[in-house]
């Protein structure tokens, strides 16, 4: 059977979700998995970006990572997505990459994708577990096979326990609280365990 094809979607503005999509990256590959790291395409503006020391970090640390497209949803077995909080939801950036998948969603391009997804926030009640369900919600009108952590391995407890996707608290310096690189590598390997069942399945 061919390897599952993980495509790992992120958007980063102070480098968080950059360094959780790199872990998921680590413990997809050593499950066997082929990886695309990609993010959403930026949309805030220059004049914005310019006054925050961190994003303007981000950008340049991200300006060689492609910009997800339709193509990499087609492309992909498997999709795990990584944003921060924004009041909630998932930011804008991911919305305007999700809101323009209809042709994808219209050909039935997008159903059976194996989906799980991460997120971050300043506080440890900051929106994250609402962040993940709302990019759960797009997934359910995909008709894709949504695969959280729940509690599948103690390394979960560790991290904060988020039973819908590992979730992390940032400081005030930009630095994670929660100790989540086993978490992500973990729900990174069970998403391509699913995939593997589904793909198998499917042949």
């Amino acid at each position: 059977m061919p390897n599952v094809k993980l495509a790992v979607i992120f958007y980063s503005m102070g480098g968080t979700n950059y360094q959780l999509a790199k872990w998921a990256e680590e413990g997809a590959k050593a499950a066997g998995a082929e990886v695309k790291i990609l993010k959403a395409q930026e949309l805030a503006p220059d004049s914005i970006i310019e006054r925050n020391e961190a994003w303007k970090a981000t950008v340049e640390a991200t300006k060689n990572v492609p910009i997800a497209t339709s193509d990499d949803i087609e492309w992909a077995d498997a999709i795990i997505f990584s944003v921060p909080t924004r009041f909630g939801n998932m930011p804008s950036q991911m919305k305007q990459f999700f809101d323009i998948q209809g042709g994808l969603w219209a050909n039935g391009k997008t159903v059976n994708k194996v989906v799980s997804a991460m997120s971050s926030a300043q506080n440890p009640h900051g929106g994250q577990e609402a962040t993940i369900l709302s990019l759960y919600t797009s997934m359910m009108h995909w008709g894709a096979i949504i695969v959280p952590p729940g509690y599948t391995d103690p390394v979960l407890f560790g991290a904060g326990g988020n039973p819908y996707g590992t979730s992390v608290t940032v400081d005030q310096d930009g630095k994670m609280i929660e100790d989540v690189e086993s978490a992500v590598k973990h729900q990174a390997k069970r998403t391509i365990t699913v995939a593997e069942w589904v793909k198998k399945g499917n042949q």
